[in-house]
């Protein structure tokens, strides 16, 4: 390993140990509201109770970062997303709605709720989080720069993540569900069954299981930019004080904070590194998920993946995708990698390097 690539190293991995020294799960706690109404009580009493089970899930998760009572401004308009997730592969949007009684929706995603006996129409809640996302969305594009790299030279942008938004009613509420749409059944749950929910959304395998799940394809994010973006969302609400998990109300603040404003910046490839093309499949070092510093090269029981990071070894050999057989061999045709199945004489490019 050349000097830059020890350097490199050394950063990340100083990196990491500041982000494991300084997340604090729960990022952001809800505002403090002089509520009056039963109406606004209840709703803020809803979310209270939703961050409660946020809290208690995930409060020790170094893989999930929570926004409670996330408000944020993009091109004049503002949005008030009531607890957001941030996690390795994409972002959750929760609503939560205080319901008593019973709630349905009809074929046209119309929503009713009864309320002592009689029915009265109400605005979807999955229609109000995906105007909420799609503003999040522009904003996270419009500053994509600063939170993601690049790949070949070519800025990465945030659409392609994982993308989810779900209902959380009282536990209290009876939710209709015989004539209600599929996709909106799924997406509506009670608070009490929130946390089942998200945790079935984000799917976190450990890291040898999703090396050997070929079907899990999601882009990851990696260290350096989910601490971009949980530190840029923090401060698109006003840099709000968070609370850790024995203290008292503090602002939240990084040591060492890195001074590049970038991700690439900082994991430049040394110029000895060839740079991967992916054409079809995410790949991430088995041991740290570093998804950029990654080298192909040959070895004893085939082409792997060097990671500069950390110098694990990721095996490119995978069952075939078309007949699921596992007597498959990697090849190598300038810089272009195929997989090819003695089963099925089925071929696949896996990747090419420049």
């Amino acid at each position: 390993m050349n000097a830059r690539s020890s350097d490199i190293v050394s950063y990340t991995l100083n990196h990491r140990s500041v982000i494991e020294q300084d997340a604090i799960m729960i990022v952001k706690e809800m505002d403090n509201k002089n509520c009056k109404s039963p109406n606004t009580i209840a709703g803020q009493q809803q979310e209270k109770d939703v961050a409660f089970y946020l809290r208690r899930a995930f409060k020790d998760d170094n893989q999930v970062f929570v926004f409670n009572d996330f408000k944020f401004t993009h091109n004049d308009e503002t949005a008030q997303i009531d607890h957001l997730i941030l996690y390795r592969f994409g972002f959750i949007l929760i609503e939560s709605k205080s319901i008593s009684g019973s709630v349905k929706v009809n074929s046209q995603e119309e929503w009713s709720r009864n309320y002592r006996g009689k029915w009265q129409g109400m605005p979807s809640p999955i229609k109000q989080v995906l105007l909420q996302e799609q503003l999040l969305k522009d904003l996270l594009h419009e500053n994509r720069s600063q939170l993601v790299g690049k790949l070949l030279g070519l800025q990465q942008t945030l659409g392609k993540r994982s993308w989810d938004h779900l209902c959380a009613v009282s536990s209290n509420t009876l939710i209709e569900r015989a004539k209600m749409p599929k996709h909106i059944s799924e997406k509506l749950v009670k608070s009490e069954f929130l946390v089942d929910a998200v945790k079935n959304i984000m799917d976190l395998k450990n890291d040898v299981l999703r090396i050997l799940t070929v079907t899990d394809h999601r882009p990851a994010f990696n260290d350096s930019e989910i601490y971009a973006i949980r530190t840029f969302l923090l401060n698109q609400c006003g840099g709000e004080k968070t609370r850790s998990n024995n203290e008292a109300n503090e602002p939240i603040t990084f040591k060492n904070k890195p001074v590049s404003t970038t991700v690439d910046d900082v994991f430049k490839p040394p110029k000895n590194t060839k740079n991967v093309i992916i054409s079809k499949h995410s790949y991430a070092c088995k041991k740290c998920r570093e998804s950029t510093l990654l080298t192909p090269l040959p070895g004893r029981f085939g082409y792997f993946l060097k990671c500069v990071v950390c110098e694990a070894n990721t095996p490119l050999k995978k069952a075939c995708e078309s007949c699921g057989s596992k007597q498959t061999k990697v090849s190598k045709k300038g810089g272009a990698y195929t997989l090819k199945c003695s089963d099925c004489a089925h071929e696949e490019h896996l990747l090419t390097t420049t």
